[in-house]
């Protein structure tokens, strides 16, 4: 009877394996084995979490509001939300929305959402407001950001003093050296033919996300910020200017990338972030 049990388990044991669909698997940036718990247990050690997401990953946005709620268990009202998602020309809008002054049909009217708020970043936004926590727009006005990507940094200098609220302190500091934005000058198709603004835009974008962390976090309370990956990866973009604004502070990131076979880490996710989540690439999106 026991030679019978084994033949079974061994007759079975592929079958049962190649049954296993995983939706994703969690490896820290050296490519060691970890998981959801040990994201959790980081972070709520953490001064600020960055969430590098896949804009279209349901197991990112999943995962984000997973991740949000561990730490609100933890953390109570010492927890900020941050989205580049949401810019900060609009923090009024969601101000005033989370202090009852008008219903969500209004809000959702009246804010610039993005094509998959409903599904992706609602979730965020509603938990937020349920639970008494701020939420803030990090990222610089769209309409500032294509300024610069047509004429540079130079461009702002015609920004109103009003308008220069809603941007990163200038002049911005800017080294086109660092590796996330000379990348993107190969962005610009198979010539290579990106402006030199690309980068740019970029810079602005991130330097605005990180002066809205520094300006709305208090000493205390953490900060998490959903931004898409590039933003925080290898710790450049968003950090990078966080690190100039507000050093020291303990830092976390968390970053999603897809393969073919999660199993193991590819050399793409190598150094990314604290945390990689690597999802199958046949995964469903959000939208297209």
């Amino acid at each position: 009877m026991k030679y019978l049990s084994l033949l079974l388990a061994i007759m079975i044991s592929p079958l049962t394996s190649a049954q296993e669909k995983p939706a994703y698997k969690v490896f820290t940036g050296e490519g060691k084995k970890a998981d959801y718990g040990d994201i959790l247990k980081e972070a709520v050690k953490a001064d600020i979490v960055f969430f590098g997401e896949l804009h279209d990953n349901p197991i990112s946005h999943w995962l984000e509001l997973e991740l949000t709620k561990g730490l609100f268990a933890d953390k109570g009202k010492n927890l900020i939300l941050a989205a580049e998602m949401f810019e900060t020309d609009n923090q009024l809008i969601i101000d005033e929305y989370f202090a009852g002054f008008f219903k969500e049909t209004s809000f959702e009217t009246e804010v610039r959402k993005w094509n998959n708020y409903a599904t992706d970043y609602k979730p965020l936004v509603s938990f937020a407001k349920e639970n008494g926590l701020k939420f803030v727009a990090s990222n610089i006005p769209r309409h500032y950001a294509s300024m610069v990507a047509s004429a540079g940094f130079e461009a702002l200098d015609k920004v109103s003093d009003i308008g220069k609220t809603f941007i990163a302190p200038l002049p911005i500091e800017y080294d086109a050296e660092l590796p996330c934005y000379k990348d993107m000058l190969s962005m610009g198709g198979p010539m290579g033919h990106a402006s030199e603004n690309l980068p740019k835009a970029q810079a602005i974008k991130d330097a605005t996300m990180a002066n809205s962390i520094v300006k709305y976090r208090q000493p205390g309370q953490t900060v998490i910020h959903y931004n898409g990956s590039y933003h925080s990866d290898r710790y450049m973009g968003i950090i990078w200017y966080l690190n100039k604004y507000s050093p020291g502070l303990k830092i976390i990131t968390v970053t999603t990338i897809l393969q073919d076979d999660i199993d193991k880490m590819g050399d793409e996710g190598s150094g990314k972030a604290d945390f990689v989540i690597v999802v199958p690439t046949s995964m469903t999106r959000t939208y297209k």
